[in-house]
């Protein structure tokens, strides 16, 4: 497992192992695998359904991947803010985000809610 060093406060150092996150060809693999699929079909797999998610996204303001969460399309409203180097109030035009929501069973799954 990868290390890294950080620096605390008084100058002492201390080893945090760094998170690894899975890769595209990791989750190719791991879906080949699991399904007994060749790795060319789950990387089409795995493409339709992203392309899918934009395209439903865009077109209907929303994609739900069961299990797991939600794409939502949302409208941030304009507002103002300041710029931190000068404190001078800035004008933020609205806009379109694209948020994702996590489904209930995936995140009660990941984190346990107090009992």
């Amino acid at each position: 497992m990868a290390e890294k060093k950080v620096a605390e406060k008084k100058g002492t150092e201390k080893k945090v192992a760094e998170k690894k996150v899975m890769t595209k060809a990791q989750l190719v693999t791991l879906i080949s695998e699991k399904a007994e699929i060749t790795k060319a079909s789950a990387n089409h797999i795995l493409e339709i359904i992203s392309t899918t998610a934009v395209v439903e996204t865009k077109k209907n303001g929303a994609f739900v991947i069961p299990g797991i969460g939600k794409l939502v399309k949302s409208q941030r409203k304009a507002r103002v803010g300041r710029n931190p180097q000068t404190g001078a109030a800035i004008k933020i035009p609205a806009k379109t985000v694209v948020k994702f929501r996590v489904a209930k069973a995936c995140k009660d799954a990941v984190v346990p809610g107090k009992k």
